[in-house]
């Protein structure tokens, strides 16, 4: 892990100094890169403003994403169809604070506060806030469960999702970093650029923005002793 970061770090300060600000602006509030998670979180007023219901099969006003993100996922609906013939269902898109709440405040009863946060965001602490992350499903599994990645409809989305701009975010190998238990199942929309390169390295999300950041600081420092 510690080469693969390495290695992005270099790539990143080769790009230079406008590059790399440019990545880093995308990592403010309503930017394809802006990180949420138990530390950064959303304030229980955020809706970003283009919202829309993407035109593939389960869609409802459950599914609105942002509308980049919603045209790349019919985008990638579609390539599944015919390329392979699988069919994906969209589950769950944009969430509201308060309907975030509702559902962890839920699986906390259910399960216990400790184990809920394990498969569940508290409010403010969930991608699906900023319309920007969607829940799938298929035939066989249509429940948000781990059988989800084993389907070759999950597999062929774990393979191929960065080619529409959308990483798998939770995978069981991450969970110390982020917080979360294995979910094939979710989608996170970035943009290609940025996908292809998480995909291409393996890397949690968490992981990535802290090199960008680190990157723009390196390039700063350097431009200071010049």
């Amino acid at each position: 892990m510690l080469a693969k970061l390495l290695s992005l770090l270099m790539m990143l300060i080769s790009l230079g100094r406008s590059a790399v600000d440019g990545y880093v602006n995308e990592m403010n509030l309503g930017g394809k890169l802006f990180l949420v998670n138990r530390t950064y979180t959303l304030s229980s007023v955020y809706k970003p403003d283009d919202l829309t219901v993407p035109k593939v099969k389960g869609s409802g006003e459950h599914t609105m994403m942002r509308k980049e993100a919603a045209e790349a996922l019919e985008a990638m609906f579609a390539a599944a169809k015919d390329e392979e013939g699988f069919v994906l269902y969209a589950i769950s898109g944009f969430r509201s604070y308060g309907k975030q709440n509702m559902i962890h405040s839920r699986k906390v009863s259910q399960v216990g506060e400790k184990a809920a946060n394990r498969v569940s965001a508290p409010p403010g602490c969930s991608e699906h806030q900023l319309g920007l992350a969607m829940d799938l499903g298929c035939k066989e599994a249509l429940h948000l469960t781990e059988k989800f990645g084993e389907t070759p409809e999950g597999k062929w989305v774990a393979d191929n999702c960065h080619r529409f701009g959308f990483i798998i975010r939770y995978k069981a190998e991450w969970e110390d970093v982020t917080g979360y238990a294995y979910e094939p199942w979710h989608i996170r929309y970035v943009g290609v650029e940025h996908a292809r390169r998480i995909h291409a390295l393996d890397i949690p999300f968490e992981d990535y923005v802290a090199q960008l950041r680190q990157a723009q600081f390196a390039l700063m420092t350097r431009e200071g002793e010049e």
